[in-house]
């Protein structure tokens, strides 16, 4: 078998590439960002292509070339941040990189099963009684990050039912682990942490809303769950990955605080507030499991921990680190 793995480079298709290297015997094909740096390194069974998945000529070479059993397309504009900043270059950027994959398939005339990563963003604010969220539930897209991820979503339906490309659509929840940027929540939490721990940033951890719940799931879980869905999972339906459970971000907190080697106080900075908050979201992942037997397996406390060690590596070769670092 063969695997074109998207976004190589970035947080999930990094462990992505880690977990197919350690579980199957496919070979892959990875594509890097073009100006990013870095990335995993090739081996006997991964090739690595620097492409730019927004235009459409080298899409299409690239599927020629890597001639792929399994797409699992991780590549996109992933804050919801950046885009309320920029709202055009987050759904040009997803829209035509997904439609420049499916067409290079459609063109390839080979099943191809095309795993396409949604974002549980996609359902906006509960309302009443939707909890936990469920794959029925309907699609309320609240950010302009959202609105990309629904078209994302409704392409790859598209295909499957205007062509019978076999996609599969992804809704995950919340992940975190080892590796994610500080971009988001629980790694800028950690990331402070571990530059406190080693005397590069006074003892005082900035926060924005600690009030909401979020549903956390541990990445490596994340793409277990891809690989599942794209190897067992039905052709033109959505999934969802989650663990089921609301994690309160102060609780969050708490526990973070608890692992660190010092004393850290806690302050309310006013520019990590996102223009749109919602208070509590949880998914149901039931779907998912009655199909392929999937459930979360890492503890969130373990999460935290092999994360915050991930971090104080990094701040450790960070230049004028200093202080302890000393893996929990």
């Amino acid at each position: 078998m063969r695997a074109l793995i998207t976004g190589a480079d970035g947080f999930v298709g990094a462990h992505l590439c880690a977990y197919l290297l350690a579980h199957t015997d496919w070979a892959l094909t990875g594509t890097l960002h073009p100006y990013s740096v870095g990335g995993p390194a090739p081996t006997q069974r991964m090739e690595l292509e620097r492409i730019d998945l927004c235009v459409p000529d080298a899409v299409d070479a690239l599927v020629r070339r890597a001639i792929p059993d399994y797409v699992f397309h991780l590549a996109a504009s992933s804050s919801v941040a950046e885009s309320f900043e920029d709202p055009w270059g987050t759904l040009s950027n997803n829209i035509r990189a997904e439609l420049n994959l499916l067409e290079a398939v459609r063109y390839s005339q080979r099943r191809v099963v095309v795993l396409v990563v949604g974002s549980s963003e996609e359902y906006g604010a509960p309302q009443p009684g939707e909890l936990p969220l469920t794959e029925a539930c309907p699609l309320r897209p609240g950010t302009p990050y959202a609105v990309s991820k629904v078209t994302q979503d409704m392409l790859a339906l598209q295909y499957f039912l205007a062509y019978g490309i076999p996609t599969v659509r992804m809704r995950p929840f919340n992940h975190t682990g080892p590796g994610q940027s500080p971009r988001f929540v629980v790694p800028a939490f950690i990331q402070q942490v571990a530059a406190i721990e080693a005397g590069l940033q006074e003892p005082v951890m900035r926060v924005g809303n600690l009030d909401t719940e979020r549903d956390f799931t541990d990445v490596r879980d994340v793409v277990r769950a891809y690989y599942l869905a794209a190897t067992q999972g039905e052709p033109g339906e959505a999934y969802n990955v989650a663990s089921g459970q609301a994690q309160s971000m102060r609780a969050l907190l708490d526990t973070l605080l608890s692992l660190a080697h010092t004393e850290i106080r806690v302050e309310s900075d006013p520019t990590r507030w996102r223009p749109i908050d919602i208070p509590t979201v949880y998914g149901s992942s039931q779907k998912l499991h009655q199909r392929t037997g999937w459930q979360p397996e890492i503890p969130f406390e373990q999460t935290l921990r092999d994360t915050l060690n991930y971090w104080r590596a990094q701040v450790c070769r960070a230049p004028g680190a200093a202080g302890d670092a000393t893996p929990a």
